[in-house]
């Protein structure tokens, strides 16, 4: 067994947005509040990496501009990421998105989306204590994808680049192209990726504390989701994406 480092935590994450974020959840709930879903899903991400790492080892990867959330969102976001490195997402595909994201970080790293909302500290502890033994640890997604992916050496995540992402071999592929770089590949604990409004009803049962629990049941509690005006956030660098439900997820 080698020796465990201490990790950094990155969170792949894209803006809020209402029409472009959890847009499969907006059919059900409408545009805004799926926006405000995505929002509390990111903060509840966002508390536990907090807990999980001190601020010099937390980094987020944006994509989109956080003055298009609604305003009450965007000013909870902005405080939550107070202190946090963050950087604009770079590259077309979302595999050269993430293999960018990595290659930020100095040293190594957990990088999580922003669709698991349920995730907690000792979840994160979890999947970096895999590197003790492994290069790379792969946490999958009960829909073929996976939600968290650790290295002990960031350039690593070069290999992402042509995994296709988003199906249901994702995690599979993912696995097979880290191996044919080289690298031995661990396996961390299953989660619910929130896409679709099953994943949303499972996780906010399971987790009903969560930021993510209470938007839900709110959502449901009234006909139409929240209005509200945008407000301005500072970054290094907020292109606006074109990536869809994935930009700001798990892989």
């Amino acid at each position: 067994m080698r020796a465990a480092v201490p990790a950094h935590v990155l969170v792949v994450a894209k803006a809020p947005v209402p029409g472009l974020a959890k847009t499969r959840l907006g059919a059900d709930v409408g545009m805004d509040a799926a926006a405000g879903l995505a929002a509390a899903a990111l903060l509840d991400t966002l508390a536990a990496a907090e807990a999980y790492a001190p601020r010099e080892r937390r980094h987020v990867a944006l994509a989109g501009d956080l003055a298009d959330v609604p305003e009450t969102d965007a000013a909870a976001l902005r405080a939550a990421l107070a202190g946090w490195t963050v950087r604009g997402q770079r590259g077309e595909g979302f595999d050269e998105r993430l293999a960018a994201a990595h290659a930020d970080v100095p040293g190594p790293v957990v990088q999580i989306g922003m669709d698991t909302p349920q995730v907690t500290p000792a979840l994160l502890e979890a999947v970096a204590a895999g590197l003790a033994d492994h290069d790379a640890v792969l946490a999958p997604a009960t829909d073929g994808g996976w939600w968290a992916l650790a290295l002990r050496d960031p350039a690593a995540a070069a290999a992402l680049r042509g995994v296709p992402m988003s199906t249901a071999d994702t995690c599979a592929a993912t696995r097979r192209a880290l191996e044919a770089a080289g690298l031995s590949v661990g396996e961390a604990p299953s989660l619910v990726d929130v896409d679709e409004v099953e994943d949303a009803r499972e996780v906010a049962a399971a987790a009903p504390a969560t930021r993510f629990a209470r938007a839900w049941r709110a959502a449901h509690a009234r006909p139409s989701g929240r209005q509200a005006a945008p407000n301005h956030f500072e970054s290094t660098e907020t292109p606006r994406a074109t990536e869809q439900q994935r930009g700001g997820g798990a892989a």
